[in-house]
């Protein structure tokens, strides 16, 4: 093996013509530890030295070993040789990037970071990055850390996002309100194990097996996402046994972490008015979820030729496995579907709709859990016990058998899109997104009662699959002051059913603007009924300028609202109660024309 030593000089020189950046420190890159975002490793500092091997015998380097920010050291191995004596660095498409976090010599142990380009298509430009954030040899156990492969299916060259000042993975960094540095826009995949390789048993699977980011419409956007979570963990012990220092001495079963192969829940989400754009990347108004036993996926098998590292190279690691690998096995965009509407067996079906359209995280509409109405707070035993969700402004329901399917039907009550087969479910109003959610949702512990918002609950009485008592607290004090009956109305309850199972986004989309439309229509007839029985809704000017889809739809639906309270206040002044119960009639069945 030849060894070559050389050392930077050259920054010297630039700085030696440059006398205001002479004063400046010139032995280190110019972007190290500022508040400017960190998008590269920082190159070696002047002076450091830089070390070339040449493993198989060839005449060029194979192995780069130098220095980058704070002196700590790296190695590059060169898995397509193409590297040069002189260069700085390993490149982007091929290679692999090994820091030793901790220092010890190793590069590829505990404690380390591994980051490996693949280029799949011999294109010189990578198709996907794997990257193994390693923790301690007696953390043998599922989290924290990162075993995390990300796919470019787009072309857009973007993976992970690596803060190079700590050397973390930071997947949720953005700008704006949601312009994520990992790459979740556009048509995207990821595979993530919250561990280190080495507590892993099989690292062909994952935990969440994978990510999928669809678009649709080749903006460069996300329009929708799948998750896909093999939750079926199997730890051999609690937190696992320490492994040895010595990894020709790991055994299979001193792996701690395993999965089985079958995916038990699978969450859905849909940007259902097409809004994303720049200054509003992520938008997405409606997640379905699914779990119960699920489906196996050990046949959805990817053979990829590029993962397998420079041959004599393993020694370098702690655990290598990761670059022995020719298969991975998870769905893809092409095969998801079919799987989870096919092959899938579900126990239960969750929905949850973004009525106040403030919810800009990356991977979904977060759900509400079938809790208690009126408690607040991540952890806390109510709708928003999920730290990730909205603490209020979002409508959830559950179907808690699975009965519907996951399939949808339009609410004649309110022309909202709701679960088919859900036994109930609650909308926690937030009119004018004053919880403003945003991306965040991320509340741990915290607590955060005496917070009211106004609360409508669905019921399904009859066990149709339609909701058939709706139950309203307006003024968020736990006590409902009105509620709409079909069954003592006379009303039958059922609606079109709307099956999923063959929808694309296009469908869902095309579903939405039919809601909205429907919504728009009712609220100008009770706009002209209210004229007719003397109501002026003037006073909702507000309301009738819409100038988007989202727009018509929400203001729609309070336009109608309003005027159906002002309406019964009206019946109720002069005891008019046959007319009253016209009018509750009118509103749930959306005849307005019923009242002239």
């Amino acid at each position: 093996m030849k060894i070559i030593i050389k050392t930077v000089l050259f920054l010297g020189i630039a700085f030696a013509l440059n006398p205001i950046c002479g004063q400046e420190n010139s032995s280190r890159y110019w972007n190290e530890n500022l508040p400017l975002t960190s998008f590269r490793i920082p190159p070696p500092p002047h002076g450091a030295p830089i070390i070339y091997k040449d493993l198989d015998g060839d005449g060029d380097p194979d192995l780069l070993q130098t220095l980058t920010i704070n002196n700590f050291p790296v190695q590059w191995i060169d898995d397509d040789d193409d590297m040069k004596e002189g260069d700085l660095s390993g490149d982007l498409d091929s290679d692999c990037l090994m820091i030793d976090r901790n220092m010890d010599g190793k590069y590829g142990g505990p404690y380390d970071l591994i980051v490996d380009w693949n280029d799949e298509n011999g294109d010189n430009i990578a198709d996907m990055q794997v990257v193994a954030d390693q923790l301690s040899l007696d953390n043998n156990d599922f989290y924290p850390g990162h075993y995390m492969i990300m796919f470019d299916l787009d072309n857009d060259q973007i993976f992970n996002y690596i803060n190079w000042n700590t050397f973390e993975l930071e997947a949720w960094d953005h700008s704006g309100s949601s312009r994520f540095l990992e790459d979740y826009h556009g048509k995207s995949l990821f595979l993530k194990n919250h561990l280190s390789t080495f507590a892993f048993e099989d690292l062909r699977l994952n935990w969440e097996v994978p990510f999928l980011f669809f678009d649709p419409d080749n903006d460069g956007q996300t329009e929708m996402a799948i998750r896909v979570v093999d939750n079926n963990i199997t730890k051999k012990e609690p937190k696992g046994p320490s492994l040895p220092n010595d990894p020709s001495m790991v055994s299979k079963a001193d792996r701690n972490v395993k999965v089985d192969g079958v995916a038990d829940l699978v969450a859905m989400t849909y940007d259902l008015d097409n809004d994303n754009s720049a200054g509003n990347e992520f938008d997405f108004d409606m997640s379905i979820l699914f779990k119960g036993k699920g489906f196996d996926y050990m046949d959805q098998r990817h053979k990829f030729k590029s993962m397998i590292g420079l041959k004599g190279t393993d020694s370098l690691f702690y655990d290598a496995r990761f670059r022995q690998l020719d298969e991975l096995i998870f769905p893809n965009h092409d095969s998801i579907n079919d799987l989870i509407y096919n092959r899938g067996e579900w126990n239960e079906c969750w929905f949850v709709f973004d009525e106040d359209d403030d919810c800009h995280r990356w991977e979904r509409v977060e759900f509400y859990d079938p809790l208690d109405l009126y408690k607040a707070g991540a952890q806390n035993g109510g709708l928003d016990n999920n730290p990730q969700a909205d603490i209020s402004g979002d409508r959830g329901e559950w179907d808690l058998d699975n009965s519907g399917k996951g399939n949808l039907y339009i609410g004649s009550f309110d022309n909202k899109i709701h679960l088919y087969g859900a036994d109930w479910g609650a909308w926690r109003i937030d009119q004018n997104a004053k919880q403003y959610q945003g991306w965040q949702g991320w509340r741990q512990s915290e607590k955060v009662e005496g917070i009211k918002f106004p609360t409508v609950r669905y019921e399904d009485r009859n066990n149709n699959g339609f909701f058939d008592f709706i139950q309203y607290d307006l003024n968020g004090d736990s006590i409902f002051e009105h509620e709409l009956d079909y069954i003592a109305l006379g009303i039958d309850d059922t609606q079109v059913v709307v099956e999923t199972k063959n929808m694309e986004f296009g469908d869902y989309e095309a579903l939405f603007k039919k809601v909205t439309e429907l919504t728009w229509k009712r609220a100008k007839n009770a706009v002209r009924i209210a004229k007719s029985h003397g109501v002026d809704t003037s006073w909702y000017a507000n309301f009738k300028q819409v100038n988007s889809l989202r727009e018509q739809y929400h203001f729609g639906y309070w336009l109608n609202f309003y005027i159906y309270m002002d309406l019964r206040d009206m019946a109720l002044r002069s005891n008019d109660f046959n007319l009253l119960a016209k009018i509750d009639k009118a509103y749930i069945t959306g005849n307005w024309y019923s009242l002239e």
